[in-house]
């Protein structure tokens, strides 16, 4: 500054410093020439337009690199504040008569007390022929008229807590936060609002990012409005979000029923079975207990196993994308029931092997051959072994005939829960094998019954 002052008063006998205001690069402003504040203090900055005019100068180089935030906003608050006092819109246009005779950067040519058109912000070169403020500053100056004019711009929410968003909405229980961004600086804006439905619901500073708001249930548009310290106010694009308290509900309760598959006594092959509905948008299913798993919103069947003759627990809890959940379960017991427990009828021979459950099966070919079981349950299974030469059976439940099974297999395999079928509710029930005698292969081998209770 002392060195400007010099330059001006000393060198060209000037009674004072030339520039009405000037910048440094770290946003600090100096007053120039003397009472040029709030006053109409005719500088000598603009040769031929020095008049109706205040010339603001940016300390530092800038012909090819940028100046610093800190310094466009205090050019552009300085110019709000001039123009200000006249009414002026920093973002227009007005007239000057020329001075003296001239011409710009660009080669246009003034004649004295003629009328030219200039931007409100003008650049040093619009009036004179000199690369002032350099070509890169210059590049700044309709940021700098923005800032300065209004309204608030670049204004967008960024994020919305205490919400999940799914597709195009943001889902909550009640309260959230709202953040936005705005590429107008802090100190152009009086005010942010939070706008819910059109109405704001919580105001703050300039310099905030970030309001609360409490929803009432339902979908609502949140918006983020900026007032300028010009008046001018500017909106956000809309948010949807959709307050829910309500948990979601199991319209099918968990089930067990047994499924096909390798039977182990400690993995005996389970379905367990749901179906959950939210009032707004479900988002998962997840199974707590005995082992941990999650399931889309359209999921409604899982394949597990279970330990035989342990109750076991199976805990399901539905959540919704507000975060709201409700819990329900079911406890399933697996029991084998060995061949040998079975009514027998015609001939069988007892087959031994480790590949077998207790490690015994029984074997028939011998047409209307049959084992009948009965047990107490709510879901059956029959298990066998089968091979290329295995052949058919009838399978009779309560006394009606309900199925053909075949056994035949490619590749020999052991324990196989081939045939199941699951009731409602738990009840007395009898599951009765008939061997079909199957031409050229009449033979099968049976493992036992599992049921579930």
């Amino acid at each position: 500054m002392r060195g400007l002052h010099a330059y001006h008063v000393e060198a060209n006998g000037w009674k004072d410093l030339g520039y009405n205001f000037v910048v440094d690069k770290c946003g600090t402003v100096f007053e120039g020439r003397r009472g040029g504040a709030d006053r109409a203090v005719m500088g000598a900055h603009t040769y031929g337009f020095n008049r109706e005019t205040a010339g603001i100068a940016v300390i530092g180089m800038y012909t090819d690199s940028s100046a610093a935030s800190a310094a466009t906003t205090a050019v552009a608050r300085v110019a709000a504040w001039k123009l200000g006092q006249y009414d002026g819109d920093p973002a227009g246009t007005t007239t000057l008569t020329a001075g003296a005779d001239g011409v710009d950067f660009t080669g246009r040519r003034f004649t004295a007390k003629q009328d030219y058109s200039f931007s409100r912000i003008s650049g040093h070169r619009d009036g004179f022929n000199t690369q002032c403020p350099g070509g890169a500053l210059y590049a700044q100056l309709p940021a700098i008229r923005g800032h300065a004019a209004g309204p608030v711009a670049g204004l967008a929410i960024t994020s919305v807590t205490g919400a999940a968003l799914s597709g195009t909405s943001h889902h909550t229980r009640a309260d959230i936060t709202v953040r936005w961004s705005a590429t107008t600086p802090a100190a152009f804006v009086t005010k942010y609002e939070l706008l819910v439905d059109g109405r704001s619901v919580a105001s703050t500073t300039g310099g905030a990012t970030s309001a609360a708001a409490t929803l009432t249930a339902g979908s609502h548009k949140v918006q983020v409005r900026a007032t300028h310290q010009s008046g001018r106010t500017s909106v956000s694009a809309t948010a949807t979000v959709v307050a829910d308290r309500t948990a979601p509900v199991f319209t099918t309760k968990p089930s067990l029923s047994l499924r096909t598959g390798t039977v182990n006594t400690a993995a005996v092959p389970i379905a367990l079975k749901w179906k959950a509905s939210d009032a707004v948008l479900l988002r998962d299913v997840r199974l707590t207990a005995p082992v941990a798993g999650t399931y889309g919103p359209t999921v409604t069947t899982a394949s597990h196993t279970a330990k035989s003759a342990v109750a076991t627990a199976w805990r399901m809890t539905a959540y919704d994308r507000a975060g709201n959940a409700s819990a329900a379960s079911v406890t399933g017991t697996p029991v084998i029931l060995q061949e040998s427990s079975a009514k027998r009828s015609g001939t069988w021979t007892t087959k031994s092997s480790a590949g077998y459950l207790g490690g015994g099966s029984y074997a028939s070919g011998t047409k209307n051959a049959a084992l009948t079981w009965t047990f107490t349950g709510r879901s059956v299974a029959w298990v066998v072994s089968r091979a290329a030469t295995s052949g058919q059976a009838y399978v009779y439940v309560d006394g009606a005939k309900v199925a053909t099974v075949d056994l035949k297999s490619s590749t020999t395999l052991y324990r196989q829960a081939i045939w199941t079928k699951s009731w409602t509710s738990s009840a007395k029930h009898t599951v009765k094998i008939v061997v079909v005698g199957t031409k050229g292969r009449p033979t099968l081998t049976t493992d036992g019954l599992v049921y579930l209770r």
